[in-house]
């Protein structure tokens, strides 16, 4: 499956021009629940080995994974129980390019209004994507830009602060020449420092610091503060 699923795919991608993408298969549920990777869309054969694609979508869910799901299989009686799992849609074996590019046309209208939300980070030919509502602070320390999460995880990938602020909205503030902050999590500044509503401060340079008072103030009466 993961074969004739990746040929639908790379024929959907180069109808659309669609070039900036990566694909990922795994040999089994388990091996997805234990990736670290974040998808935009999975497709999931309901007849895997155990955990089946079903059990699979579940325990994603469980783990607050909100991908696109799209179950692939012959077994028309499982419909059903698709929605108790929130899939995105259902395609029944062999797959044929009308019923494959709709669903994927609107995939890519679903994703494109989530983008707007989130920062997709590419590492090699793997991507994360990450809520830009959590993230605190994006610090630059040599090559790589270290995204800090209001979950405690970091994210670490090569690219320049410049290209980042590209793909960020007006919650965000470059404080600093090495360091961009979310608004949300300012607390504070005093000395030189930012206060963080995690805990811990930030730099922010005396030149943008009048500038940092602003910005908050017109942040917080865009949210109604």
């Amino acid at each position: 499956m993961t074969r004739e699923i990746s040929h639908h795919l790379s024929q959907y991608m180069e109808e659309k021009n669609i070039t900036s993408y990566c694909v990922n298969s795994f040999p089994d549920g388990r091996s997805l629940l234990d990736s670290t990777c974040d998808f935009d869309l999975i497709f999931l054969d309901i007849q895997m080995r155990q955990p089946d694609g079903m059990e699979t979508a579940r325990a994603l869910r469980e783990q607050k994974n909100h991908s696109l799901l799209v179950f692939v299989t012959i077994l028309k009686e499982y419909v059903y129980d698709a929605f108790e799992v929130e899939a995105f849609d259902y395609l029944l074996k062999p797959l044929d390019s009308i019923h494959f590019n709709r669903t994927m046309d609107r995939a890519v209208r679903t994703l494109a209004q989530r983008t707007a939300k989130n920062l997709i980070v590419q590492k090699g030919i793997s991507c994360q994507v990450i809520p830009l509502s959590q993230i605190i602070y994006c610090e630059v320390q040599g090559r790589k830009i270290y995204i800090h999460q209001n979950n405690g995880k970091v994210v670490d990938y090569y690219n320049k602060l410049e290209d980042l602020e590209q793909h960020v909205d007006g919650r965000f503030f470059k404080c600093h020449r090495s360091y961009l902050v979310n608004l949300d999590y300012v607390r504070g500044c005093h000395g030189g420092q930012i206060a963080l509503s995690q805990g811990g401060e930030i730099p922010v340079s005396r030149l943008r610091e009048r500038d940092l008072t602003q910005a908050l103030l017109r942040h917080m009466k865009e949210r109604g503060f």
